[in-house]
């Protein structure tokens, strides 16, 4: 019979730690919220239980409460509620903590408690990506990435998760790319954790960081021909009226193939407070060849494309008519384009150029284009109604 006291003595001390936080709390709220937590547990109330712990981490004078209140009161019923709900609190204590090697040794619990647990895995990825980012923090890289590529696996497998889930999974990815320099990836996982956020929920500080970092990570990043995607994000407009407004309007430069933008930015003081792009200034002179190439055949009829001069891409990509040739080979090396190149008549003949993300403007001449195809079309209904001949009824944009 003596084991069945255990209980009674964990009941005991569950009211002793709730009654004593309920005299300190400063506010009303707070020792409103202590009694109802008092009453659901006697209860057994555990989703009502849950429901009001979301709202309790959501008071900023309860913060001081998280950690004591896990380990005093809700550690007692962990398994009876819903694990992600629980977890979401952990992470949320674990950060009062201020201490990122105190923090990951109270999410580790949650870890190690949910390793096994086949049908919580989303909590699970959870707890280990919170786990992960605080690696990353302590600099411990190489467990991150391997928290990373285990989770990774367990997502592909879900069929279905909380956009929360996916945040957390994109916000580490993308920081452990940051920390490697790894451009390319940064971008599309930060991309991907925008997407599976609300900015409203971020800070302005985060805010402008994560937009520095993806105009930053567009430039620098091999492989990123294509900025429409970040152009057309809100997260580009944080950018304006700062001190990096014209990291803004220097992305716009490579998407329009502006040169004398670029050169005049490129000469600015506020360009030379980027080290990391003072020092790839070649590798972002050809980036803006290759872009004002692509925007260059983009805004030309099919017919102008299939016999393009070399004087023409000379012009708009101010590179050298001797340079076009290898200009153009780049291009086609990279997938940019698809065509072939004329070396006795000098000219090239461009059949495709890589599917775009098209801003405003772009999608305004686009607009344009196919009104005027519309119109030519109709024209041709017409004469051939009226009985003239013609072999050039199907007209290319």
């Amino acid at each position: 019979m003596a084991p069945a006291a255990a209980p009674m003595d964990i009941d005991k001390d569950v009211t002793v730690y709730l009654q004593t936080s309920r005299s300190s709390a400063p506010t009303q709220a707070l020792k409103d919220a202590f009694t109802k937590m008092e009453e659901l547990y006697d209860k057994k109330l555990w989703h009502q239980l849950t429901v009001l712990l979301e709202s309790f981490v959501d008071d900023p004078a309860a913060a001081p409460y998280f950690v004591p209140l896990y380990d005093e009161f809700i550690v007692d019923f962990a398994k009876r509620i819903n694990q992600l709900r629980l977890v979401q609190y952990v992470t949320k204590a674990a950060r009062t903590l201020n201490d990122p090697a105190k923090s990951l040794a109270f999410i580790q619990i949650q870890v190690d408690r949910l390793k096994d647990a086949k049908d919580n895995k989303d909590a699970y990825v959870l707890a280990v990506m919170e786990a992960a980012y605080l690696k990353l923090t302590l600099g411990n890289l190489e467990s991150c990435k391997d928290d990373l590529d285990r989770c990774e696996k367990i997502l592909d497998e879900l069929p279905g998760t909380e956009p929360s889930i996916n945040a957390s999974f994109y916000r580490v990815a993308a920081d452990y790319y940051k920390a490697k320099a790894l451009y390319p990836q940064y971008y599309h996982n930060a991309l991907l954790f925008l997407s599976s956020v609300s900015l409203e929920d971020l800070s302005a500080a985060e805010k402008l960081e994560r937009a520095h970092d993806l105009a930053l990570s567009a430039l620098l990043g091999e492989g990123l021909y294509n900025f429409g995607e970040l152009l057309m994000h809100p997260i580009l407009d944080v950018l304006q009226n700062t001190k990096f407004d014209w990291l803004r309007k220097f992305l716009f430069c490579f998407n329009s193939g502006d040169n004398e933008g670029y050169e005049k930015i490129t000469k600015s003081a506020e360009f030379k407070t980027e080290p990391l792009l003072v020092k790839s200034v070649a590798f972002l002179s050809q980036k803006l060849c290759l872009m004002t190439l692509m925007e260059s055949v983009f805004r030309r009829s099919k017919e102008e494309r299939g016999k393009l001069p070399f004087a023409a891409i000379s012009k708009d990509t101010r590179v050298a008519v001797n340079e076009v040739e290898h200009l153009v080979m780049k291009a086609l090396s990279l997938g940019l384009v698809r065509g072939s190149i004329d070396e006795i008549d000098q000219c090239v003949n461009i059949t495709w150029v890589q599917p775009r993300v098209l801003d405003v403007s772009q999608i305004r001449l686009l607009k344009q284009r196919l009104s005027e195809w519309s119109i030519a079309v109709k024209k041709r209904v017409v004469s051939l109604e009226n009985g003239e001949e013609s072999n050039d009824v199907f007209l290319t944009v």
